[in-house]
């Protein structure tokens, strides 16, 4: 199956970039196993942003296209995504008709974070740089970023921990990749490549000390970023000792593949241990080294005295990485892939199979006095019912039955279809609403014993008010998780504060196909009605799922100051009258 894919990094393509090394060899991976590949990518250079902005223009999207400006990345967390900027991604993404839509580091503040936010295809993250998660600053901005992502990557055990932390979720480990024919081994010379870095100096002035006394050996003071200080490098040893910039793979593999030792920082580049490995040098990095250098000294003098130690290290390592190339991280990541876009419901067959019934209006979520926090009686609400128009209502009265059967009992003979539900509390998940249920549901279970009580009786899985981050809600992780055990996602609810909550729901049930429901959530008579769904008459919840896929979303809101106040009103007569 050939696969439109879009991978969208936030780091300047024109500059050299750990994360964008992972992004190249990944595509090119992608690409060969016949994927049709396009990098969206900010750029510094004037020529690649008039080249990207003709690529979107015609919609030509192809290779890599750098849609936009870098924009400057910083440690603080209180950067904003200026508008124009998820503007652009909307319409790359539109224009490029892309399946898979993957970003990289989305915990900085640029382009991969605006487009996982307009992607509507499926979508993946792969987190790289376990220096940048700081952005969005709050929860519930992360959470409404995890929603939206179908799988969650990263690139070693350590970032995935660290992601974790701010960004919850089940994460997969795809190697960070080494172009083995590019690093492949070659006759070794006697020389020792030590990687510069700010926080490395102590080791490399421990190398340098064991290098005194080894004659014959020359070493490399190696800079993998370009700002990187210029290190300062012993009289006796200035004619042994040189120092070279490359932050560049292309750069660093002549280098690597002479290299018989190498010695990494510690907050060097971390590819640069895989691809030493891949050329088959011995590397110097024995356990407790941030504490003391020493270590580093006694392990080369081990090296450079021992060939045969030597020797095997390096094979010994080429052979641990000798499976992580790009073709097979492609492989994995493709698979993850398919499977995010198996969770989609396929498209369901055009036409009406209740064609044939009158149209009703339902309102699908409403309480009564059986809840706490309600005074509506449910004689009242069956005449209020009747009186404007509804057809059928679901009695969702929280962790309680009894409302539901009493209202049954009250519309017999009467023009109006009661679905008997229950709103129920889960232990961490927010709320679960069963349709269709013959007896009351403890409160207090895991969202999956909860929907495993709802299924023992049939009934059916409505999730209601889904995004409303104002109360107790499923986690992002809980929503994907149990995807293909939700029947129906309410995608407008009257009473939530903010309109944006609905239309993310609404968002989320397009992306997979869920069926769209609608209710008042009514806990006054004024409110019954205020949001619900035109749907054919139904008899039976098979009948009403059937029925759901031509229904259409009423939103017929009043007040919610109003209505809120209505509520409060009632409770503080209860109150007082009791």
């Amino acid at each position: 199956m050939t696969l439109r894919v879009c991978l969208v990094t936030p780091h300047a393509w024109s500059v050299p970039h750990e994360t964008n090394e992972h992004v190249a060899g990944l595509a090119d991976g992608l690409r060969d196993r016949g994927n049709d590949v396009v990098v969206l990518a900010p750029s510094s250079r004037s020529a690649d942003l008039v080249a990207g902005r003709r690529a979107l223009q015609t919609g030509r999207l192809e290779g890599v296209v750098a849609c936009c400006p870098t924009m400057p990345l910083s440690a603080r967390s209180a950067v904003r995504i200026p508008v124009g900027l998820r503007a652009t991604a909307a319409t790359a993404l539109r224009r490029g008709g892309f399946d898979v839509v993957h970003g990289f580091d989305p915990g900085v503040a640029g382009l991969s974070y605006a487009a996982l936010l307009e992607a509507g295809s499926t979508t993946a993250a792969t987190f790289v740089d376990p220096d940048r998660l700081g952005f969005p600053p709050r929860r519930t901005q992360r959470d409404r970023l995890l929603a939206r992502i179908d799988t969650l990557l990263a690139t070693s055990e350590e970032i995935a921990r660290r992601a974790a932390l701010r960004f919850t979720g089940a994460y997969s480990i795809v190697p960070p990749g080494v172009d083995q024919a590019l690093f492949a081994p070659a006759p070794k010379a006697r020389l020792v490549l030590i990687e510069s870095t700010a926080g490395g100096r102590p080791v490399i002035r421990a190398a340098l000390r064991a290098l005194r006394g080894a004659d014959g050996w020359e070493a490399i003071l190696l800079r993998t970023l370009r700002m990187a200080a210029r290190p300062s490098i012993p009289l006796a040893l200035r004619d042994r000792v040189h120092v070279r910039t490359a932050p560049r793979a292309e750069a660093r593999t002549q280098l690597l593949r002479e290299a018989a030792i190498v010695i990494p920082s510690l907050d060097g580049l971390a590819r640069l241990r895989d691809e030493a490995a891949a050329a088959g040098c011995a590397i110097v990095d024995p356990p407790g080294v941030e504490r003391q250098p020493e270590l580093a000294a006694a392990a080369l003098l081990r090296y450079l005295e021992d060939e045969d130690a030597r020797v095997a290290d390096g094979e010994r390592r080429r052979v641990a990485v000798a499976d992580q190339t790009f073709a097979r991280v492609a492989e994995q990541v493709e698979t993850h892939y398919l499977d995010a876009r198996r969770r989609r419901r396929p498209r369901r067959e055009a036409g009406e199979p209740l064609g044939d019934r009158e149209w009703i209006v339902a309102d699908l979520h409403m309480h009564t006095s059986h809840s706490s926090d309600c005074s509506i009686e449910p004689a009242a609400l069956v005449d209020h019912a009747v009186t404007e128009g509804l057809g059928a209502i679901a009695i969702t009265d929280h962790n309680v039955f009894g409302g539901s059967l009493e209202t049954i009992a009250l519309a017999r003979g009467r023009p109006l279809i009661v679905i008997p539900a229950e709103e129920v509390k889960t232990e961490s998940d927010g709320e679960v609403i069963g349709l269709f249920l013959h007896e009351e549901i403890s409160r207090g279970m895991s969202f999956a014993d909860t929907l495993a009580a709802i299924r023992e009786q049939d009934g059916i899985v409505y999730v209601p008010h889904p995004f409303d981050r104002l109360h107790a809600i499923p986690s992002p992780a809980t929503l994907h998780r149990h995807l293909s055990d939700i029947d129906v996602l309410e995608v407008y609810n009257a009473r939530l504060l903010f309109d944006t909550y609905n239309d993310e729901a609404l968002r989320f049930a397009r992306k997979y196909g869920l069926l769209q429901g609608a209710g008042s959530d009514a806990h006054v008579l004024q409110g019954v009605g205020t949001g619900a769904l035109r749907m054919r008459r139904f008899d039976g919840p098979e009948e009403f799922l059937l029925s759901l896929r031509s229904a259409t979303v009423l939103r017929r809101p009043k007040s919610l100051a109003y209505l809120q106040s209505l509520k409060w009103v009632a409770q503080v007569r209860e109150r007082v009258s009791g």
